[in-house]
C-alpha cells in the first residue's frame, strides 16, 4: 500500500497548490487567448496532458490532478459509487463546442501567432485578486457538490474538460504501436471478491473487466488501487504494447 500513500501525498500537494495553478487548467483563458491569437498556459498544459496520455494513459488524473485530490478527500464524508455509464458523455457535449470555439476564434484572429504562458496570470499566481477567489471557490464548490451528491469523482466522469484530451490520447496509443503503462489482468487468480470494485475511485466494474481479460476502459485513471488491494495479485501494472 506504500504506492497508494505516495499517490495520496501527491494528490494532496497538487490540491494545496490549486490556488496557484487553477488558471493553468482554465478553459476560459484558452478561448480568450485564441481570440487574440495567443497560445496561453492552459493550452500548453493540455497539450502536455495529451502527449503524456500516449504513454501513461490517464495517469495524470489518478496521481496529480488537484480536482482528483479534492474529490478523493470528499469520500471521507460521503463514499458512494458514481453511476457513470452513458452519463460520461456529458463532458463531451461540453468539450466539443469548446474546442470548436477555440478553432473558430483562432481563425478569426488570423491564427495563433504568439505564446504567453502567464497570460492573464499576475506574477504566475492564479488566485491573486478578488476575481480569482470567486473563480477558485466556484470550481471547488462545483467539484465538492458533485462528489457528495453524484458519487466518487463525479466531476471527472461528467464535467471535466481535461479528461477528453487524455481519453483520445489513450485511444490513439491503443491503436498505434506505442508502448505505454496499462493494467494487466490475471484471470485465474481472481476470486471474484470484488474488493477491487469497492476501492476503485472511478466506480468501474473492475472484477468484470478482470474476468473478461481486458482492463481497457476510458474512465480508468491508472491509480493502481485495484493492483494494491488485491491480495491474490489478479491485476498488475505493465508497460508495453497493447494486446491486439
Amino acid at each position: 500500500m506504500k504506492r497508494q500513500k505516495i499517490r495520496s501525498i501527491l494528490l494532496l500537494i497538487s490540491f494545496l497548490l490549486f490556488p496557484i495553478t487553477i488558471y493553468y487548467f482554465s478553459p476560459a483563458l484558452i478561448i480568450q487567448g485564441a481570440s487574440q491569437g495567443v497560445v496561453v498556459g492552459s493550452f500548453i498544459v493540455f497539450g502536455l496532458m495529451f502527449i503524456s496520455s500516449l504513454f501513461l494513459g490517464r495517469g495524470f488524473c489518478g496521481w496529480v490532478c488537484p480536482a482528483g485530490g479534492l474529490q478523493e478527500g470528499c469520500t471521507l464524508a460521503v463514499d458512494k459509487k458514481c453511476a457513470g455509464g452513458k452519463l460520461n458523455w456529458i463532458k463531451y457535449f461540453i468539450w466539443v463546442p469548446w474546442i470548436l470555439a477555440i478553432i473558430v476564434l483562432a481563425i478569426l484572429a488570423g491564427g495563433l501567432s504568439s505564446i504567453d504562458f502567464f497570460y492573464q496570470i499576475q506574477d504566475g499566481i492564479s488566485v491573486s485578486d478578488k476575481y480569482g477567489y470567486i473563480v477558485y471557490y466556484f470550481f471547488v464548490g462545483l467539484i465538492v457538490v458533485l462528489a457528495l451528491t453524484a458519487g466518487r469523482r463525479a466531476f471527472c466522469h461528467y464535467v471535466c474538460w481535461m479528461a477528453p484530451f487524455m481519453v483520445i490520447g489513450s485511444k490513439i496509443k491503443s491503436v498505434l504501436p506505442i508502448p505505454s503503462l496499462k493494467l494487466r489482468p490475471i484471470q485465474d487468480k481472481c476470486t471474484s471478491c470484488k474488493l477491487c470494485e469497492r476501492k476503485c475511485p472511478m466506480s468501474l466494474p473492475v472484477s468484470t473487466m478482470v474476468e473478461q481479460g481486458s482492463m481497457e476502459n476510458s474512465e480508468c485513471i491508472l491509480c493502481g488501487q485495484c493492483v494494491d488491494v488485491c491480495a491474490k495479485g489478479a491485476v498488475k501494472f505493465s508497460f508495453g504494447l497493447s494486446q491486439k
